[in-house]
């Protein structure tokens, strides 16, 4: 199911010549980047990483980027969809004001750490009744119980996982749970709930920081739309040991990823420093505010590049064994956050 389709640079050529450009595909993804950026800052109900993967997706679907473009592109693309990444993920930490998520309470907590933990291990339990193996398991399994694209995307970077895996993971991502954002708040509603309790399962179960605002807007805004993005800033919050784990099991492994992978990638560090910064430092709000303008940025070139690992033979390759552990990890994320509703 790995097929790498975004070479990684390397020091020379096979015939020796000095290591092609990044130029190119960097430009190609900030400028996706930054128009699926402003697209948001337009229409601030569409998440900035659902329009970078459709844009890059469409414009490898449309042959676009294949033959001799490809292989100028590639080493851009590859940069962006790491390093750049990195970038983004780290200053994620800044969104976290840990006393503000521990103030949701403990039960609350519990039921995050039980979303994060169960939706792992159920959807590799999942995956392997399916008879599915390898790195795309593994990012849909961190995709769907965490934050994500972010989550794919670091995962990815600690495992060394192939970007035509992390692009069918962040598809994946980007699919079900923009269901999850449309579909669970107004079922909920219907059902009688009062909107903080959907905005809390929403941010329990939707995958994307994104698409929890979305949902958390159809709940009723207000005090939902905070109570369900402080529940997901919760699963975000478990990002970095998740991600700690995931590189000690694959050096524990062994083999190429193995010996490659991290324990501890510096973006992870970086990570968890800036969510203790904002915490308990005292951080003027135009730090705060341009912090988060680039770490958007950051994420949008990042997914604009994955985007553009979306071939069609990739999107063949997940197959129907792959959306069926898309929609039953999805439904699993989903039932194991229900129990939020109970506990405010």
């Amino acid at each position: 199911m790995s097929t790498a389709l975004v070479a990684r640079p390397s020091a020379t050529t096979a015939t020796g010549q000095p290591r092609p450009s990044v130029l190119p595909g960097l430009a190609l993804s900030s400028a996706l980047g930054l128009t699926a950026w402003l697209t948001h800052a337009l229409v601030p109900g569409v998440p900035t990483t659902l329009v970078a993967v459709v844009l890059g997706a469409a414009l490898a679907g449309s042959g676009a980027l294949e033959g001799a473009r490809d292989t100028a592109t590639a080493p851009g693309l590859h940069v962006a969809s790491r390093r750049v990444l990195r970038v983004g993920v780290a200053l994620l930490g800044l969104q976290l004001a840990l006393t503000q998520v521990l103030a949701l309470g403990w039960p609350v907590l519990a039921v995050v750490l039980l979303v994060v933990t169960g939706g792992i291990a159920g959807t590799l339990a999942l995956g392997r009744l399916l008879g599915l193996r390898g790195e795309l398991l593994v990012l849909v399994a961190a995709g769907f119980s965490i934050c994500g694209a972010a989550a794919v995307a670091a995962v990815a970077g600690v495992r060394r996982s192939r970007d035509a895996d992390a692009a069918a993971a962040v598809s994946l991502v980007v699919l079900c749970g923009s269901v999850v954002m449309v579909a669970l708040p107004g079922v909920a509603l219907l059902a009688g709930l009062d909107p903080v309790q959907v905005g809390a399962w929403a941010g329990a179960s939707t995958h994307e920081v994104g698409q929890v605002v979305v949902a958390g807007g159809l709940a009723g805004g207000g005090t939902a739309l905070s109570v369900a993005v402080l529940v997901k800033l919760g699963r975000v919050l478990l990002l970095a040991p998740v991600v700690a784990v995931l590189g000690w099991q694959a050096r524990r492994g062994g083999g190429e990823q193995g010996d490659r992978a991290p324990l501890v990638p510096g973006f992870v560090v970086a990570f968890v420093l800036l969510a203790v910064a904002r915490t308990w430092l005292p951080l003027p709000d135009l730090l705060l505010t341009v912090a988060g303008g680039v770490q958007d940025l950051a994420l949008a070139v990042a997914m604009a590049a994955l985007g553009c690992a979306l071939r069609p033979r990739v999107l063949g390759a997940v197959g129907g064994r792959g959306l069926a552990l898309a929609a039953a990890s999805t439904l699993l994320v989903v039932l194991l956050g229900a129990p939020v509703v109970l506990v405010l």
